[in-house]
């Protein structure tokens, strides 16, 4: 990592494994040896509303809270969250967005373009659609946007530290799905 910090803001729906992810990235910062500070800030989330955690590590960190613009990445399992969450976006910050839109009345096309005009650095994929063909199920979508945003350089930390952080979080009855959905980020034309 070169900066001294590094600023994550993990954003969608209560129900997405939102508060999850934070705890598994939070808690592999620190088995990396990272100070790590983590924090939702939500409404319903319980209830399918709106949700972000704030996760930040580095040598030092004071707050929890990332602040205006200061988002070194953006995990968004839901597009229109994605779009909400560029108030901690500028143009250092790279988003990673699940294609998935709640609102029938919303373009993907005009959401990504709005999104474009405060950073170009946007991953957009379809990760309900890709964890759902290998499980049948899209529980594991935010271990699939992890998985990705590791392949891809997107978070500073090393795959086998990742690994053993879900190992330590998830059921084990759920690690084979979740096992296999990470693997699958790291295949070569995928995403």
């Amino acid at each position: 990592m070169k900066r001294q910090e590094f600023n994550i803001i993990i954003a969608g729906y209560g129900g997405q494994g939102i508060l999850t992810l934070a705890e598994i990235i939070s808690r592999a910062a620190f088995l990396h040896g990272f100070e790590v500070r983590e924090t939702e800030l939500h409404g319903l989330a319980q209830r399918g509303g709106s949700l972000n955690c704030h996760v930040r590590f580095g040598k030092k960190i004071y707050s929890p809270l990332v602040m205006k613009g200061d988002a070194d990445l953006i995990i968004a399992l839901e597009a229109i969250e994605a779009l909400k969450s560029c108030y901690w976006a500028s143009e250092k910050t790279t988003f990673l967005i699940n294609s998935k839109i709640f609102g029938m009345n919303y373009n993907l096309e005009k959401i990504i373009k709005i999104i474009k005009k405060v950073t170009p650095k946007v991953h957009l994929i379809n990760a309900d659609s890709i964890v759902e063909k290998a499980t049948q199920d899209i529980t594991e979508t935010n271990i699939y946007m992890l998985g990705y945003a590791l392949k891809r350089g997107l978070l500073p930390l090393k795959k086998e530290v990742v690994w053993k952080a879900i190992k330590e979080k998830i059921r084990r009855r759920f690690l084979e799905k979740n096992k296999k959905v990470f693997d699958k980020a790291f295949e070569n034309g995928v995403g």
